[in-house]
């Protein structure tokens, strides 16, 4: 599949159809996540897997009601954090700029970007879901405090063809000089 076309079939999916995600399936995916750039290399980006029906259950679980209607069906979800105090700081342990601590947010973006389009590849469709029970998802996983939990995202097919979203004309997010 080239670039463009993996782009343009990647979306924000919110109606499942239920169907198996292997284990190899997913190894694939975060390979591909760990290839993303990090502060100068860190790779704070961690990653926990639901995959089996006992933790898919745990982690719908820790979901407000509609991003329960969202991923009702999903096959699995990917609980993703970063260990905090590693991008972003000088090997004194200070902030190395302004931003400090969140470029282990940033990094992880790169990370669950990679991680989503990969997905894509794989035929497998994302929602990525800001909103979740933290403690429930920690217990569950024994998260530990010095990993800053992010988002949940949802893994599954498609139930039906999202339509994509209108996006803004180029000259309103660029300005090239």
């Amino acid at each position: 599949m080239q670039f463009d076309e993996l782009i343009s079939l990647r979306r924000s999916v919110r109606s499942y159809k239920g169907g198996e995600i292997t284990k190899e399936q997913i190894e694939r995916i975060l390979l591909a996540a760990q290839a993303a750039p990090s502060w100068k290399n860190s790779e704070t980006g961690r990653y926990f897997v639901a995959l089996s029906k006992e933790a898919v259950e745990a982690v719908y679980d820790a979901l407000p009601d509609f991003n329960k209607r969202n991923t009702a069906n999903a096959s699995a979800y990917i609980v993703c954090a970063f260990e905090k105090g590693k991008s972003g700081f000088a090997p004194d342990g200070s902030f190395a700029n302004v931003y400090g601590d969140e470029w282990g947010a940033y990094d992880l973006g790169c990370q669950n970007m990679m991680l989503m389009l990969k997905a894509r590849e794989e035929g497998i469709d994302t929602l990525v879901m800001g909103l979740r029970d933290e403690e429930k998802l920690r217990r569950y996983f024994g998260i530990p405090d010095s990993y800053e939990v992010m988002p949940v995202i949802a893994l599954g097919y498609r139930a039906v063809d999202p339509i994509a979203p209108a996006r803004k004309a180029f000259d309103e997010y660029v300005k090239i000089k």
